[in-house]
């Protein structure tokens, strides 16, 4: 099915073969120069309406792997190739004229047949420009746009071969010639305004104020530190935006990709059909806390740190934390990797910090595991639980798993602790049942105690 550009891309085909038609019949009876260049004028007319249909076919087809942009430049060359014949024809006209007014040449008669082609001429200029506009503004078609202000100006090219066929009926036969040479004026100002428009769209020309436009889109919105750099320009029948824009270094990169989205979103409200592409930097804020700084280095390192502690030593700074290395490298090589980071810490928050690490395994693969003997299972459950009654704040031991693996035995348990305990006093609890059950049951690797308060029953409410 046919779009709405296309539609009114061969209806106008259609006219300006008519019109070609018609204003040459007459111009070769009536002898008129200036009827004849409007003929080759609407010649030219429905040579660049074809050139603006095959374009607008063309432009319209989605990007592909040779054409990532999409084809919608295609429709600015075929423009550009309209200006070019609206020149030459230009030139023919003006060359004609001056001959005429030099050396005389063919009587013109100015019939009403004459008056009446280059009206109805006016008429279906004055239609087909108002419906190309209307179709080039809702599908932002810089072929439809450039068709549209060309017919625009045919309306009073074609009143001025009007102007010069009365003055010849009047008794001043250079009113043709004048007439043409008026003619030809409005071709190559249509011309000049096409071609630059062409131009300024094929060398990417942004569009007048869309700095200014895409900078209030995203005015006073959370979480950008500042708007580094705006270009845009004419991608065929959508306008490109390229961002630049800072954010705090500490966001997750999911709530990064969200502002992406509602950047974009905020853009092509102001900007419909804008083809938004965003560039986040990490930006250093003023709210950033040691622990954050920490965290941001470590991460940058692609080192993962946990039990980061910051104190303050009189006038000094601490930091101690925990830093994971894959438990198969030699001692060598970890200790390049804590030094690495270290340096970094010290670089970024002074080198009058102090900074210690503490060297812990990653395990970088997954260990296969086996459930234990029922007798052997039983003995260590009822001993875990035992050593958790005997642990103050922890109230129970439940969900108990075993599972022994090459690397030693992982467990894996909940105890309920008081709603009211804080997080400090759990952990507390927590660490020393870890110690108890390394201390009483051998070979164990890995240990992962889930502290909740326990579950509040709830409430059945009679009914009558």
């Amino acid at each position: 099915m046919a779009s709405a550009k296309e539609t009114v891309a061969f209806t106008s085909i259609l006219a300006s073969g008519l019109l070609t038609v018609l204003k040459l019949t007459v111009g070769l009876l009536t002898g008129s120069l200036g009827i004849l260049s409007e003929a080759a004028h609407s010649a030219l007319d429905c040579a660049g309406t074809v050139m603006t249909f095959i374009a607008i076919r063309i432009g319209d087809k989605p990007p592909d792997d040779d054409h990532p942009y999409g084809h919608g430049k295609v429709e600015s060359i075929a423009a550009l190739a309209e200006t070019a014949l609206l020149f030459a024809t230009s030139a023919w006209i003006i060359a004609a004229a001056v001959e005429r007014l030099v050396h005389g040449g063919t009587a013109v008669e100015a019939s009403w047949e004459a008056v009446g082609v280059m009206a109805l001429s006016m008429v279906i200029d004055f239609f087909r420009s108002r419906k190309l506009i209307k179709v080039a503004r809702e599908t932002k078609s810089p072929a439809l746009e450039a068709d549209a202000l060309h017919f625009r100006s045919d309306i009073y090219s074609s009143a001025v071969v009007i102007l010069g066929l009365g003055l010849v009926y009047l008794g001043y036969p250079l009113g043709d010639p004048l007439a043409a040479i008026g003619v030809a004026i409005f071709v190559l100002r249509a011309g000049y305004r096409l071609g630059r428009e062409t131009i300024e769209t094929l060398i990417d020309t942004a569009p007048e104020g869309i700095d200014i436009a895409v900078r209030n889109a995203l005015k006073d919105m959370p979480h950008i530190g500042r708007i580094e750099r705006v270009r845009g320009g004419p991608r065929g029948s959508s306008v490109f935006v390229d961002l630049e824009v800072s954010v705090g270094r500490t966001l997750p990169l999911e709530r990064v990709a969200e502002i992406k989205e509602e950047i974009t979103a905020r853009v092509q409200r102001d900007l419909p059909g804008a083809d938004v592409l965003i560039v986040t930097h990490p930006l250093a804020l003023d709210d950033e806390t040691i622990l954050d700084q920490v965290h941001v280095i470590a991460a940058a390192q692609g080192v993962p740190v946990h039990h980061v502690t910051v104190q303050h030593v009189e006038e000094r700074i601490s930091v101690s934390f925990d830093l994971e290395v894959d438990g198969r490298q030699s001692m060598a090589q970890a200790h390049v990797t804590a030094s690495a980071l270290e340096r970094g810490i010290r670089r970024e928050l002074g080198d009058e910090i102090e900074v210690e690490s503490h060297i812990e395994p990653l395990q970088t693969d997954a260990v296969t595991g086996a459930e234990l003997p029922w007798p052997d299972f039983r003995r260590m459950r009822d001993e875990i639980e035992a050593l958790a009654d005997a642990t103050p704040l922890l109230i129970d031991a439940h969900e108990i798993r075993i599972r022994s693996t090459e690397a030693g035995l992982f467990l894996s348990m909940h105890c309920h602790v008081p709603p009211d305990a804080s997080v400090e006093d759990a952990h507390d609890a927590v660490s020393a049942l870890e110690q108890k059950i390394r201390h009483s049951i051998e070979g164990v690797r890995r240990i992962i105690v889930h502290a909740e308060p326990p579950a509040v029953p709830q409430q059945v409410t009679a009914q009558a």
